[in-house]
């Protein structure tokens, strides 16, 4: 059956707008999402083997558009938007939770904030967290985007941010994209200068995170600082 063959009020789009999101399945959501079917089955039913293909929609929402386009029917526009959205959902969820002024108390606080960010991403990228004397977030900035193993971070690019931000503690966050989270002998060099460098200006590194996919390494928890 296709979806135009059904009543107006159970069309997933229209559902959504009479009755609210909150009163679709998953696979109704994907739907509109779709858009369209393929040949042989209807969107929901597409959307529906997507589901049953991948297991879950929380592991669906990992794949790239390559892998989703492995899946009959599903082309590089649907899967694009499919991407798409949940790369949103993610934003969202990463916004949400640093604009909440959270008090950061143990590197696990921090890594929660900032998996989301940077799990998935292709590139090194080295960010400077300002903290508040309460150990609140003030300001997040990225200083530097490279390539595997190719990432320099200079000490006074950190502290001119944290300067300007007139905060008390900062912490160094960056990610590996081989998937590997613990630190070369660059990362733990480097951060080492920098502890030196806001001990003249008063500046304590609260700790370094390095993020790896869904881990995470402290050089506070590893005693490397």
């Amino acid at each position: 059956m296709k979806v135009k063959d059904l009543p107006l009020d159970d069309r997933p789009r229209e559902k959504l707008i009479l009755r609210g999101a909150q009163n679709l399945s998953e696979a109704e959501l994907l739907a509109i999402l779709l858009r369209t079917g393929s040949k042989d089955e209807s969107v929901i039913q597409v959307a529906q083997k997507l589901l049953i293909e991948f297991g879950n929609l929380a592991v669906l929402a990992t794949k790239s558009v390559q892998e989703i386009t492995r899946i009959k029917g599903i082309g590089k526009d649907k899967a694009a938007a499919l991407v798409a959205a949940f790369e949103l959902v993610r934003r969202i969820e990463f916004k949400s939770k640093w604009y909440s002024n959270k008090k950061i108390s143990s590197p696990g606080d921090i890594a929660e904030l900032y998996i989301p960010l940077l799990r998935d991403e292709l590139q090194e990228k080295f960010y400077v967290v300002c903290l508040s004397s309460s150990n609140r977030i003030i300001k997040h900035e990225l200083l530097f985007v490279g390539t595997l193993n190719a990432s320099l971070v200079h000490p006074r690019e950190i502290f001119k941010t944290a300067l300007a931000n007139d905060s008390a503690n900062i912490i160094l966050m960056h990610n590996h994209p081989s998937g590997q989270p613990e630190p070369s002998s660059e990362d733990i060099s480097i951060t080492r200068k920098i502890i030196e460098a806001g001990k003249i200006l008063e500046i304590q590194i609260f700790d370094h995170i390095i993020v790896a996919g869904n881990s995470y390494t402290s050089f506070v928890e590893k005693r490397l600082i």
